[in-house]
């Protein structure tokens, strides 16, 4: 992953659709601008959803990658 701290850290393991976007959504909700969340899931549906979400809210997808049956995800919120 890119050398980013993150702010935050979210652990969506064993969710599956629509569970880790949703407490996505409400994680985000409670940074602060600017802030930075690591999210590690292992639903591959996330691979899709998740950069889906951060355009269509206005956050940056700092990285994301997979490791083996996980996903790691750096998200900075937008305005």
């Amino acid at each position: 992953m890119v050398e980013v701290k993150a702010d935050q850290v979210m652990d969506a393991t064993g969710l599956f659709c629509p569970e880790p976007v949703m407490l996505l959504h409400n994680k985000v909700r409670e940074m602060a601008i600017g802030e930075v969340l690591q999210l590690m899931a292992t639903d591959p549906s996330t691979q899709r959803d998740v950069p889906k979400f951060c355009t269509f809210l206005g956050h940056e997808l700092i990285d994301q990658k997979a490791e083996d049956d996980q996903f790691f995800y750096l998200i900075r919120k937008g305005e």
